[in-house]
């Protein structure tokens, strides 16, 4: 048996490297598994939030500092750029306060750096970590998981009380004890690609989302990286690409090709890693995040934003709660469902209204003659900018797109 222990997490990603970080500050020990070796890369948008900006300071904030002077593998980024279908587009700034702060409120960076700045701040005093390990399969024995793994290639086994499952949307916990399925409707399909020289960036680094007819309710991305790279993608929903008959492939390469906005910043391009796809479990509806003798966090537990395609933020945010808790359910002895559904309702306390919100806004998309409506309206509306650069801070202004009420002033204008 390769370890019997209390506490296993599988996966080191963000998720799960925050989740042992925290166990660590709380002097838990525990035992985290990855199938990959670190640096290894991670298919996403490399977007990293103030959600993000803030669970780290919470660790260490010494280590923004370490990022903030890292400018080869970290690019300060200062808002985000919503471009409508018809091409209109707006930049709302991640913070609207007129005082420049000292650090940036968020950065990109290659998860094959990010993953790896995480992962190399954990402390081995207290988690014994095996890479090479892939979990294959885990069963309930006498009140205790066994992990069927694989470990340098070797079939081995091991026992835990506790699994923290942060293996991404293709999690073994999440299908075999907590019976997740593939849900179409609730899905994004992403492709990604590495550019250099891509121009017309941003000057404060603001993320890009093009919102283009074909990917409704999708977008087309582009994200500044560091030493002239952009990370480039699209994502869409995963019921249209099969009603549609979508080629999400295709429709990438026609937007850098052909699309009027976009075209142009591609003509000096250089693609310089090939366009690699994943998926995305979104939080558009409630599942259950744990049972007994397991908790789900991130992409294990469908938490993606879906309106904005954010999973690491997110991922972050549930791992700093399961860790939280952890000492609690040790300290009972209790690892049931019923006492573990507190991690599910302190999660959702947290998490859902943003969730809910943005399946709304997701929703709202796809009637494109509203979205163009509503940017041609801030745009020429100095007070309505005003209002939406505070979206990504105050829920309470994001929660006005779902009024009809708030649609009618912009019509009359008041």
């Amino acid at each position: 048996m390769l370890f019997d222990t209390d506490i296993a997490i599988v996966g080191a990603g963000p998720a799960g490297s925050t989740t042992s970080l925290f166990l660590v500050k709380q002097k838990v020990p525990h035992v985290i598994l990855d199938k990959a070796e670190f640096p290894r890369d991670k298919i996403c948008g490399d977007g990293l939030s103030g959600k993000v900006v803030s669970v780290i300071e919470d660790l260490n904030p010494q280590w923004l500092n370490e990022m903030q002077n890292d400018s080869d593998y970290f690019l300060d980024s200062w808002g985000v750029r919503f471009v409508a279908p018809n091409s209109q587009a707006i930049d709302l700034p991640f913070r609207t306060s007129k005082e420049q702060p000292k650090r940036a409120p968020g950065f990109i960076s290659k998860r094959l750096h990010f993953d790896y700045f995480l992962f190399s701040k954990i402390d081995s005093q207290w988690a014994k970590v095996f890479l090479k390990t892939e979990l294959k399969d885990v069963q309930r024995e006498n009140g205790r998981l066994i992990l069927h793994l694989e470990h340098n290639g070797k079939p081995v086994t091991a026992r835990a009380r506790l699994i923290v499952a942060a293996e991404g949307d293709r999690s073994v916990v999440a299908r075999k004890l907590a019976g997740y399925r593939m849900q179409r409707s609730f899905y994004y399909a992403g492709l990604r690609a590495y550019y250099e020289n891509v121009s017309d960036l941003h000057p404060q680094n603001f993320i890009e989302l093009h919102f283009l007819d074909e990917c409704l309710p999708g977008y087309f991305w582009i994200f500044p990286l560091p030493n002239n790279q952009a990370n480039v993608g699209v994502g869409i929903l995963a019921s249209d690409i099969q009603k549609r008959r979508l080629n999400i492939k295709k429709i990438m390469q026609s937007a850098i090709e052909n699309n009027p906005t976009i075209a142009h910043r591609f003509k000096n391009a250089r693609l310089i890693d090939p366009m690699k796809g994943w998926g995305l479990p979104l939080g558009t509806v409630k599942h259950s995040l744990s049972g007994d003798n397991y908790l789900l966090t991130g992409d294990a537990g469908s938490l993606i934003d879906p309106f904005t395609g954010e999973g690491i933020g997110n991922a972050m945010f549930s791992a700093r709660i399961a860790a939280r808790l952890i000492p609690q359910f040790l300290a009972k002895g209790d690892f049931s469902a019923e006492t573990l559904k507190k991690y599910d309702e302190e999660v959702y306390q947290r998490m859902w209204s943003e969730l809910n919100l943005s399946a709304t806004l997701q929703k709202l998309v796809r009637i494109r003659w509203l979205f163009n409506f509503v940017i041609n309206r801030i745009n020429s509306n100095p007070r309505l900018q005003e209002t939406f650069s505070t979206m990504f801070n105050d829920l309470d202004n994001r929660a006005m797109l779902r009024s009809p009420l708030f649609y009618l002033r912009m019509l009359l204008n008041i």
